[in-house]
């Protein structure tokens, strides 16, 4: 029994998309009338401070009756990202190195140090 005091469906058909700390599960289930809808179910580790972990769920239920239009406007706006960004991961969490721009120094260009220097008194160390 889940939560809700409710029997969860067997499933008939499921696909697991392991990615990182989530877990994506992909399963068609039957209702009383014997149709099938999906339920996609994102499921999240975390670990306690005392080092056990415990899993955040976050599920959404797709039925017949939506399918075109729900694939429609997943392939649009996952096109649309790949087209605008890329297929290039750029994250924290991806990219060990990953800076954003307001965490960096700004950084000065060789130009700009050419253009700039004329202010500055230039000092030999080798006089000293």
């Amino acid at each position: 029994m889940n939560n809700n005091g409710m029997m969860e469906k067997e499933e008939i058909f499921s696909k697991v998309l392991r990615a990182g700390r989530r877990t994506y599960f992909f399963d068609v289930r039957a209702t009383k009338a014997d149709d099938y809808y999906l339920t996609i179910t994102e499921s999240k580790k975390f670990t306690n401070d005392d080092g056990s972990f415990y899993y955040k769920k976050h599920k959404i239920y797709i039925y017949k009756e939506d399918f075109n239009e729900f694939k429609d406007i997943l392939t649009e706006t996952t096109d649309y990202i790949i087209r605008e960004k890329g297929d290039e991961v750029i994250s924290e969490r991806h990219q060990k190195d990953f800076k954003k721009e307001y965490d960096s120094e700004p950084r000065v260009t060789e130009d700009e140090l050419k253009t700039t220097s004329g202010s500055f008194t230039d000092i030999d160390f080798d006089d000293i």
